[in-house]
């Protein structure tokens, strides 16, 4: 887990700059999220031990699911990906009440961060009248920095 920035602030991600999100009707011992639930909203899951670098520091642990995997829990929270975020730095699931209950990014702090976002950290906006050239990489280089 590493910690990256878009619109919303600091949060986390996977290695691979996934972002990483939180089920507000999930307890800190119990995934509420399976089903076609996780088919949308992978689990961060593990075989071994689970680690952490960039700015995120409270406590980690796992929970064991119903299925025998192993899902990362940060300060209280499983941790899922979203399948709509198809690039590092994406948050197209943040503030969505898919399957009952809210998702949201994860602050380092290891609060969730409850707020909408512009879906991706790294497209452009709207502001940007230059449309001369498409191209395949909407990012324009602000995605650089994502390990």
């Amino acid at each position: 887990m590493e910690t990256h920035s878009g619109p919303l602030g600091t949060f986390l991600t996977t290695s691979s700059g996934k972002s990483l999100y939180v089920f507000a009707s999930d307890t800190a011992t119990k995934s509420n999220c399976s089903g076609g639930c996780a088919s949308f909203w992978p689990p961060l899951t593990v075989k071994g031990t689970p680690t952490v670098s960039g700015d995120a520091q409270a406590s980690i642990t796992t929970l064991t699911r119903s299925d025998g995997s192993k899902q990362v829990v940060y300060n209280g929270h499983p941790l899922y990906t979203y399948l709509e975020d198809t690039k590092a730095g994406d948050t197209n699931g943040q503030g969505s009440d898919n399957f009952g209950a809210k998702w949201w990014l994860l602050a380092p702090s290891g609060q969730p961060i409850e707020g909408s976002g512009s879906g991706s950290a790294s497209s452009p906006s709207s502001s940007s009248p230059s449309s001369s050239s498409p191209s395949s990489s909407s990012a324009g280089g602000g995605g650089g920095g994502w390990a």
